[in-house]
């Protein structure tokens, strides 16, 4: 990994697995002072290789119990579709994720809802209401065996 010693290695496993602890506990578990810790820290954030710190809501406790991975594919690839899309995706917060894929499709989204229902309303009534879209494949997720937003360092 470019320009990142071991201690700032450290240092992001442990915010990837819990961004709440405090500087002196992060410098104490990475093994540091915590002034190295905290510059270390800043420094990382205003290069960009932290890009943000966040809290992991559960879907279920939020009401959302449908998840579904949705392959999409356009009409056509012209400047003008790609950028509705785009702000589609980018607009809609029920879209988690959204990938440039290979293959037959275009994209592939990561979705959820309250219930399918929920869902299908999304998809029938939201996205191919764009009228930019040629076909869909949905893959409901039916029980999700692992989950984490951490980078292997």
């Amino acid at each position: 990994m470019p320009d990142l010693e071991d201690a700032d290695i450290r240092l992001l496993r442990l915010l990837q697995a819990d961004s709440t602890l405090s500087t002196q506990a992060l410098a104490e578990r990475a093994g540091l002072s915590a002034s190295p810790a905290w510059r270390r820290v800043r420094r990382m954030i205003d290069e960009g290789i932290i890009e943000k710190q966040v809290s992991l809501v559960s879907p279920t406790h939020a009401g959302l119990h449908a998840m579904a991975y949705v392959q999409v594919s356009l009409l056509d690839h012209r400047e003008e579709s790609l950028a509705r899309f785009d702000s589609f995706v980018q607009t809609e917060d029920q879209i988690l994720e959204c990938a440039t894929i290979t293959g037959t499709s275009d994209y592939q989204l990561k979705i959820v809802a309250r219930d399918p229902e929920g869902l299908e309303h999304f998809i029938m009534r939201r996205m191919l209401a764009l009228g930019i879209v040629r076909a869909t494949v949905t893959n409901f997720v039916l029980r999700q065996t692992k989950f984490t937003t951490a980078l292997p360092l």
